[in-house]
């Protein structure tokens, strides 16, 4: 409780309320010394399953959060037995524990940004919508983790389409890569199989609701990816410097070379969430996140950011099984590298 004047108390302050003679109050500390006003740091919410070893999933976030400089706070949806080498095992937790964990964080703290990462049911899928539906979740970015890199099916079929119609429709971004926007089109629809069809599609699923979309372009052939950003402007007309455009949705693209390596474990979650700290920190300083300038420059940041943590990691030799393995990515190469000059 403050201690400002409330309906019903005496104007005189408790003795309680008087600062002692030999502690000085706060209104008679010099001004540096002061804490100033609702002093905080940006607060990112990540709402997506475990990873044990460590490269994806929660794990990951809350590295990539604290190497991108926000405080990470998570909401956990399933325990995952996983490695580098594969998935063996997912335990689903109650869905009401996991409306008990967003109560406890949102109930407490004021979350800037969130990302979706492991959301396995359609009622998991509900729940994120509805405290999103509620301005509870800041900035959401949804990374539709549906097929693991081994194969394992990490989705109900039914939360699959919720994500669909429910989720992907809300949200400020979604990060899909080719598998996953295909099956975010529909059960039918083809893989992007060029950079042509990739636009077509990050079109047209910003069409169906989201307000941006970063297709990814790693699952294509080459030593170049293009990864794009289509982000809805509806009629507004008037020219965007650095974009392409097609109708009611621009266009940027981002091109950058492929980093030779077998270590990608926990890539999308890394992006993901170096794009959901990067957006703390721009909601937290005031920054129009409707803006689409803003979003891409967002999204440049943590492409670079992922880049360096790539690059750091292509070298590592971490499983003790090093064939087959798909080790993760280095997310404290900034932090490392800092300590490595001192």
């Amino acid at each position: 409780m403050t201690a400002g004047h409330h309906e019903g108390a005496s104007d005189q302050p408790s003795t309680s309320d008087q600062p002692s003679s030999d502690q000085p109050s706060t209104r008679d500390q010099p001004a540096a010394h002061r804490p100033p006003a609702a002093h905080r740091p940006p607060v990112a919410l990540s709402i997506a399953g475990t990873d044990p070893s460590g490269g994806a999933g929660i794990h990951a976030d809350l590295k990539t959060f604290t190497a991108r400089a926000v405080y990470g706070t998570t909401v956990i949806t399933a325990l995952v037995a996983q490695n580098t080498h594969g998935v063996s095992r997912v335990y689903p937790i109650d869905t009401d524990f996991v409306a008990d964990q967003f109560d406890a964080v949102l109930g407490d703290m004021p979350v800037d940004a969130s990302k979706t990462g492991m959301l396995g049911s359609r009622e998991l899928v509900e729940l994120a919508h509805y405290n999103h539906s509620h301005g509870l979740l800041g900035f959401l970015t949804v990374d539709p983790v549906m097929v693991a890199t081994s194969g394992h099916r990490l989705l109900q079929r039914d939360a699959v389409s919720a994500v669909r119609d429910l989720l992907a429709p809300v949200a400020d971004l979604i990060t899909p890569n080719l598998p996953e926007a295909a099956l975010l089109l529909g059960d039918d629809a083809p893989e992007a199989a060029d950079v042509a069809q990739q636009r077509a599609q990050a079109v047209e699923l910003v069409r169906r609701g989201s307000r941006a979309v970063l297709l990814k372009g790693g699952h294509m052939d080459g030593d170049r990816l293009v990864d794009v950003l289509a982000v809805r402007v509806g009629n507004d007309t008037s020219a965007a410097e650095g974009w392409g455009r097609d109708g009611d949705v621009l266009l940027r693209e981002f091109h950058h070379p492929r980093i030779a390596t077998p270590h990608t474990h926990g890539t999308g979650c890394t992006l993901a969430a170096a794009i959901t700290a990067e957006a703390a920190h721009a909601v937290r300083a005031g920054r129009d996140m409707s803006s689409p300038d803003t979003v891409a420059e967002v999204v440049a940041t943590s492409l670079s950011y992922l880049a360096r943590a790539i690059g750091s990691g292509a070298t590592w030799r971490l499983s003790l099984d090093p064939e087959d393995a798909h080790g993760p990515v280095d997310h404290l190469v900034d932090v490392t590298r800092e300590h490595s000059l001192t």
